[in-house]
């Protein structure tokens, strides 16, 4: 009969059978060795994470300091006006365009309400 490996506690048990390792798995070295790894494993996860941020930035950081270079080295070029539409390019899509007043014509031909109605408080009734 094969004998069960636990692997958090790198241990053979002495037979195989539910209830040996039922007391196993409930016991306090176990379920300790148990937190152990998870905890290093989250820990693990926590730093890749954080490397791949710090790389991403760095990158970007690279991206933008290669284009000033690129920039101040042109004839007659205006770093700076140039360095604002890198920088737009790196913000969100909706920041970028200003929102139509209200009133406007959208872009399907419609108007847009000119006022939002909110809806009125439920009413308590006993």
């Amino acid at each position: 009969m094969p004998k069960y490996y636990c692997d958090y506690c790198d241990t053979f048990l002495t037979h195989d059978s539910p209830s040996v390792r039922k007391t196993h798995n409930g016991g306090r070295k176990h379920k300790e060795k148990v937190r152990i790894f998870y905890q290093k494993w989250m820990e693990e996860q926590a730093q890749k994470l954080v490397d791949a941020t710090a790389k991403a930035y760095l990158q970007q950081k690279a991206r933008i300091e290669a284009t000033r270079a690129l920039q101040k080295g042109m004839p007659g070029s205006n770093a700076e006006a140039m360095m604002t539409s890198v920088e737009t390019q790196m913000m969100p899509t909706l920041m970028r365009f200003p929102r139509p007043s209200f009133g406007a014509v959208s872009p399907w031909g419609t108007t847009m309400p000119s006022t939002f109605r909110r809806a009125p408080a439920p009413q308590n009734i006993h």
